[in-house]
């Protein structure tokens, strides 16, 4: 069994008679425009119709990527974790593929020698307790602004030929992905090759706009040290003999270029640099990889097709300057919203969002400040009192808030409904500026957030 590493999270696992696509994202241009590949692909999504099976772990667009399926053969079967609801398989049918569905922790036979295990992110089985997509919130302490429980909608993939064993982590997190990792032990004993992620696909610290030069530089370390020590987590549980840091990876484009330096993203040689050196990793004998673009690395040999080659750092900050910072994003070529036209949204959109807020049994004293247009700024009540428009100067005079902003033609999407874009991805994607006072991350208010549109 192979593994071909293709870009980001997008790899291929290959046996002589069958082959899988993973997550594939094989165009620039995930999340609404923002994310890019370095160094740029030198291949077409086309040029792997030749695969024989699909697998989608989750519905994020640098894992199931539109255009990237748009591009792609719909004759390929897609495989997906069997979620209690049809989300993900109904936007994956949307372009025209079949969609299989594996149940929970159960080893399937793909063809030839290759079999496939999808696990939900959490070892949640929906058949079980019926709500795997968006489980509900529990609180541990209300005081605290602090949640447990799982809203993940990740999966991850197990793959074996009869001899050699590989995991596919993706996106999944640590420690909430233990259970799910004892049971791959419990089911397959050694483990060859683990695929985990390495660094932050998220908004902080490079969209916080109160934080300094020098805050958002010591908030990228500080993130990248517990991405590391989550990594570690998973590569301490499974003990793999050859372990790779390969989700997360991406470049900023377009305005939002200059962010690059401040995202919690280090390159793919820092990563493996810190982990051959890592004494937190248990297993003596787990050894880290790293493979170029469509370079493979053979699991019955122990040996890589190629020699890896970083990244230039020099190279890439020229690329971004010459060629990333000057592209635009699909909604830039939107007319801009008036007040009126934003103000008429927001009555459905809130309570959609508080119906969400309620269901989740939270609450927060924190009022979100959303930026609309002509300096007025929607305040918006997480108790249930609803919404004001306030002036940009009454705005200022607001205790507890969470202030966002966003392009104007983006917010007017978001609000309209998820088919025109969603707030979690514009977030992830960076299109959102953010301001909090105190400096407490309410994790449930970015989550009721996500459900703000009509």
């Amino acid at each position: 069994m192979r593994l071909r590493h293709l870009k980001s999270s997008s790899v291929v696992v290959e046996t002589d008679e069958t082959s899988v696509l993973c997550d594939p994202w094989l165009l620039d241009g995930a999340f609404y425009g923002s994310w890019a590949h370095y160094p740029p692909l030198s291949f077409e999504p086309a040029d792997y119709n030749h695969v024989d099976y699909i697998y989608v772990s989750h519905i994020h667009p640098d894992h199931f990527h539109r255009p990237t399926m748009e591009a792609m053969d719909d004759d390929i079967p897609v495989l997906i974790h069997d979620y209690a609801t049809d989300f993900l398989k109904q936007n994956v049918e949307r372009y025209g593929f079949d969609v299989i569905e594996l149940p929970h922790a159960e080893r399937t036979h793909l063809d030839g020698d290759l079999h496939v295990n999808i696990l939900g992110a959490d070892n949640c089985d929906p058949e079980v307790c019926g709500n795997y997509f968006g489980c509900g919130w529990w609180m541990e302490d209300s005081s605290a602004r602090t949640t447990d429980g799982s809203t993940q909608l990740d999966s991850m993939a197990v793959f074996d030929d009869g001899s050699d064993v590989l995991v596919n982590a993706n996106d999944c997190r640590w420690p909430l992905s233990e259970r799910a990792c004892e049971v791959v032990n419990n089911q397959y004993g050694d483990i060859d090759l683990l695929l985990m992620q390495y660094s932050a696909a998220n908004f902080y610290p490079q969209c916080m706009n109160d934080l300094s030069h020098e805050e958002k530089l010591a908030a990228r370390d500080e993130v990248i040290g517990e991405m590391y020590e989550d990594a570690e987590g998973f590569i301490n549980t499974l003990e793999p003999e050859y372990f790779m840091p390969f989700a997360g990876s991406y470049t900023l484009s377009g305005d939002l270029a200059d962010r690059n330096e401040y995202v919690a993203s280090p390159s793919r040689i820092e990563a493996f640099w810190h982990f051959a050196g890592s004494s937190n990793i248990e297993p003596q004998d787990s050894r880290p990889i790293l493979l170029n673009s469509e370079e493979y690395f053979d699991l019955e040999t122990g040996t890589p097709s190629s020699t890896y080659t970083p990244v230039d750092p020099a190279e890439r900050q020229e690329y971004i300057e010459t060629e990333l910072a000057d592209r635009s994003f699909p909604f830039e070529d939107d007319e801009h919203p008036d007040l009126d036209e934003l103000t008429e949204l927001l009555d459905a959109a809130y309570e959609h969002m508080d119906e969400k807020r309620q269901q989740i049994g939270w609450e927060s004293d924190t009022t979100v400040l959303l930026d609309l247009v002509d300096e007025t700024v929607a305040a918006i009540s997480m108790t249930g009192d609803g919404y004001e428009l306030l002036t940009e100067t009454a705005a200022r005079d607001v205790d507890e808030y969470v202030r966002i902003t966003i392009d104007d033609r983006l917010l007017h999407r978001i609000l309209r409904g998820p088919q025109y874009a969603h707030f979690n991805n514009a977030q992830i994607g960076s299109h959102v500026g953010f301001e909090k006072d105190p400096d407490v991350y309410e994790r449930p208010l970015y989550y009721v957030m996500s459900f703000l549109h009509a």
